[in-house]
C-alpha cells in the first residue's frame, strides 16, 4: 500500500508583522573605546500557528553599523528570508565594538544607538540597541608586526645592578605619563612599569582599569603615590581612587581575579595608598623585601580591598603600615605577612567571606619562612602588631600562623575582635594560639557577632549590636599611633570602636 502527502510544513508564508520580542530595546552595559561588548541575546517568537518567512533582518544602520548581530548560528548585518516555524523562536545574538573618536569628536562619553529591523513598510517592527561609550587612556607593550611577540619588561630584579629579562608583558610609563589624572579612565594591557627614579602619582578621582594578567609594577628605587580622598558626600565614590578590571557589565562586577597586582617590586620606596578601592584582582597588593627599611615601603590608609582571587594583601619579607584598611572575600588569606616582615595594622577590619569556592586559609596568615627547592628552610624575622581590628570571617579559626625558631617570629594582637574556636583542640598544643598569653593577645575578644552590615556584599559597616563597640583604646604599645577619625571620617576619640568603622544604627530597609 502506497502513501503520498505535501508536506504543509515546509510552506513559509511571509511574516505579517506580528512577532514578538524577549525586549523591545536591548542596552548594551557600558564600555571602552575600541574594546568589544559583551554578547547579549534577543529571543524572537512566532505565536501563530503558521510557518513564517521574516523577509529581511537587519540593521538600521546596515554595513556601517559598529552593532554585529549572529541569527541563528550566521554572523551579519543583514540577512533575507528567516525561516520561523510555527510557535517556535529564534535567538538573535549582538556585539559592539566602537570607536568613539570617529562618532563623537571630543566627547568623553557617547550614547552608541541603533536597531534590529525586522521586515519593512506596514510590517516593519524593531528592536532598539542603546550602549554607552567612554572614551579613556590606553596603555599597552609594543607588538612586533611581524613575529606577534609582544613586548616584556628588562629591569634589575634583584637588586644587584643588573638588568633582567623577564616573562612579564608589558612597558615602562613615558615621563608624560606618570601622573594619572580624573578626566579619562586608564585602561592598561600587560603591566604598566613605574622605571627606577620615576615617581607614579595617582590623583584623586582617578579610574585604572587593568585587561587579563595586567597590573601595576613598581620597580627598585621608584614609588607609587595614590592620592585618593574622601567624598564630601560618603556615600559616593567619586573622590577615591578605583583599581578593577576592563569589564564593565554589571556581570563583572564583583568577580575575582579579572587582572594581576599593585606590584610593590623589591627595592622599590615610599609607597603610599590613600582612599583607594581595589577590587577583582587576583592579588589586591603584592609587597616584596624592603622588611628593615626607616620608612616602611607600602603606608595604606582609607583604603578597601574586595574580591581577590588569591590574597587581599600579600606581604613578602616587607614593611607595611595599615590604618583604616577593610579587607574582605579573598580566595586565600585576605591578609598574609609571609618570609618574616615588619607589619603595623591599625584599626583595620581582615575580613574573609569568601564563597566562590573552598577557601583552606584564614583571614589573617603569618609565617617567617619558606622551604627552597633544595629543601632549606630559609626566612626572615616577623614582628607584626594588630591594635583595634577586626578579624573575622565565615570560616574557623581566621587567624593562622606557620613558624620556625631559626628566626624570629613576635606578634601581638591587642585590643581585637577575632574568630577563632578550638573546640576539639586541635591547637592546643600551639603555644601561637594560648589565648591566656597577655603577650601575645592582650585584651581581645573572640568569636563575638562583629553585626556586620552584609559581610557578603562587602559592606563592613558594624551596627549598635556589634562586640567591637567602645572596645577600642588609644593608648597603644610603642609601635601604633592613634587614629582619631574612622574610615568615613567619624570622629573616633570619645569611645572608639575596633575595626575601620565607628558603629551606625543600619536603616531596616
Amino acid at each position: 500500500m502506497f502513501w503520498s502527502s505535501c508536506r504543509k510544513d515546509f510552506d513559509f508564508a511571509p511574516s505579517t508583522g506580528n512577532l514578538e520580542f524577549s525586549k523591545d530595546t536591548i542596552y548594551l552595559d557600558t564600555i571602552f573605546s575600541n574594546i568589544g561588548s559583551s554578547t547579549y541575546n534577543l529571543k524572537v517568537y512566532n505565536r501563530s500557528n503558521d510557518d513564517i518567512s521574516i523577509p529581511t533582518v537587519r540593521l538600521s544602520q546596515g554595513e556601517s553599523s559598529n552593532y554585529r548581530l549572529n541569527v541563528d548560528g550566521l554572523p551579519g548585518k543583514e540577512f533575507e528570508n528567516v525561516e520561523l516555524l510555527a510557535n517556535d523562536s529564534l535567538f538573535i545574538f549582538v556585539e559592539t565594538t566602537a570607536d568613539i573618536q570617529t562618532l563623537a569628536l571630543n566627547s568623553l562619553e557617547f550614547l552608541y544607538t541603533d536597531a534590529i529591523e525586522f521586515d519593512t513598510g506596514n510590517n516593519l517592527q524593531k528592536v532598539e540597541l542603546v550602549t554607552l561609550i567612554k572614551d579613556a587612556v590606553f596603555i599597552y607593550p609594543d607588538r612586533d608586526n611581524t613575529t606577534g611577540v609582544v613586548e616584556t619588561l628588562t629591569f634589575d630584579v634583584d637588586g644587584d645592578g643588573t638588568q633582567d629579562e623577564t616573562t612579564l608583558q608589558g612597558r615602562f610609563l613615558e615621563d608624560s605619563e606618570l601622573t594619572f589624572t580624573n578626566e579619562k579612565p586608564y585602561v592598561i594591557y600587560g603591566y604598566a612599569a613605574v622605571d627606577e627614579g620615576d615617581i607614579l602619582t595617582i590623583e584623586a578621582g582617578a579610574r585604572v582599569h587593568f585587561h587579563a594578567n595586567s597590573g601595576l609594577l613598581v620597580t627598585n628605587n621608584a614609588s607609587l603615590k595614590v592620592n585618593g580622598d574622601l567624598s564630601a558626600d560618603q556615600e559616593l565614590l567619586e573622590n577615591e581612587v578605583i583599581f578593577e578590571g576592563d569589564r564593565l557589565e554589571p556581570l563583572f562586577a564583583d568577580v575575582p581575579g579579572q587582572w594581576g597586582t599593585i606590584w610593590l617590586f623589591n627595592g622599590s620606596i615610599d609607597n603610599d595608598i590613600k582612599y583607594a578601592t581595589i577590587k577583582n584582582g587576583t592579588v589586591g597588593i603584592l609587597s616584596e623585601g624592603n622588611q628593615d627599611a626607616i620608612d616602611d615601603k607600602l603606608t595604606i590608609t582609607n583604603s578597601k580591598i574586595y574580591n581577590s582571587s588569591n590574597f587581599g594583601i600579600l606581604g613578602r619579607a616587607s614593611s607595611i603600615s595599615a590604618e583604616n584598611v577593610v579587607i574582605n572575600a579573598s580566595g586565600q588569606p585576605s591578609f598574609a605577612g609571609t618570609l618574616g616582615g615588619k607589619y603595623n595594622f591599625t584599626h583595620c577590619t581582615i575580613a574573609n567571606y569568601w564563597s566562590n569556592s573552598f577557601r583552606q586559609f584564614p583571614a589573617v596568615f603569618l609565617n617567617n619562612y619558606v622551604t627552597d627547592e633544595n629543601n632549606m628552610d630559609v626566612g626572615n624575622d616577623l614582628f607584626a602588631r594588630f591594635n583595634n581590628c577586626i578579624i573575622f570571617g565565615n570560616d574557623n579559626p581566621e587567624i593562622g600562623f606557620d613558624n620556625i625558631s631559626g628566626n624570629l617570629f613576635d606578634f601581638k594582637f591587642t585590643n581585637c575582635l577575632i574568630r577563632f574556636q578550638d573546640n576539639s583542640g586541635n591547637f592546643s598544643g600551639d603555644a601561637n594560639y594560648l589565648l591566656s598569653n597577655g603577650d601575645l593577645y592582650d585584651n581581645c575578644l573572640f568569636n563575638d557577632d562583629p553585626d556586620f552590615k552584609l559581610p557578603f556584599e562587602n559592606m563592613l559597616m558594624i551596627g549598635d549590636d556589634s562586640g567591637a563597640n567602645n572596645l577600642g583604646n588609644d593608648l597603644y604599645d610603642f609601635f601604633a599611633t592613634q587614629v582619631p577619625s574612622d574610615i568615613l571620617n567619624t570622629s573616633r576619640t570619645a569611645s572608639p570602636d575596633l575595626g575601620a568603622y565607628q558603629h551606625v544604627t543600619f536603616s531596616e530597609d
